[in-house]
């Protein structure tokens, strides 16, 4: 079928679609004058009404190819650039299945660390040795006189320096949202969409 100057009924209950039209189908198999969406490099001279829509925005050489645009896997979005948003042009690819944090990713945070063998004995004038008596005396804020009691440490009691530990495996980790695979068409014959 040739492109068409004026839209017309197409079958029994639709109108006939316009040339560089997309549309999803729930079957397996390209409709009459549509071709999957799957990035297939086209020939110029067997698809002029399309090429002269599409240009070479989806691949092609753009002297004897074109290519149609590739959903597979993918989303379509409305290119610009809406309030508050990043502009996108037409016919840009972006994205990922999956991703992997990184550091750099993580937002600023600590890590508690617990000493052990730590001893909570009272210390005396003898243990530790010539180290911290066994009260030392202060005065508060109110200057009133305060005893401090000191703690002697068990024979391996050091607070343990280093880190906390690693935890994790860096596996990537899938950033799809819930989804539905079906197919996306576009057409190749139908009526030329003339432009406002």
């Amino acid at each position: 079928m040739a492109a068409t100057s004026s839209r017309q009924p197409y079958g029994t209950n639709a109108l006939e679609p316009y040339v560089g039209e997309i549309m999803l189908f729930a079957g397996n198999y390209e409709v009459q004058n549509f071709a999957f969406c799957s990035g297939q490099i086209l020939s110029i001279a067997q698809n002029t009404a399309l090429f002269s829509i599409l240009g070479t925005t989806y691949g092609g050489n753009g002297q004897t190819t074109f290519g149609l645009p590739d959903l597979r896997g993918r989303v379509p979005m409305h290119f610009g650039q809406g309030p508050g948003l990043t502009n996108h042009i037409l016919g840009e690819r972006a994205g990922s299945e999956n991703t992997t944090l990184i550091q750099s990713n993580m937002p600023a945070h600590l890590h508690t660390v617990l000493g052990g063998g730590i001893s909570s004995a009272t210390a005396t004038t003898n243990s530790p040795i010539g180290a911290v008596p066994a009260v030392l005396t202060g005065t508060d804020v109110n200057g009133e006189t305060v005893d401090v009691k000191g703690y002697a440490p068990t024979a391996t009691g050091n607070y343990p320096g280093g880190n906390t530990g690693i935890a994790g495996s860096s596996t990537p980790f899938s950033t799809m949202q819930p989804y539905l695979a079906l197919n996306y068409q576009i057409c190749l014959y139908g009526v030329y969409p003339s432009r406002n």
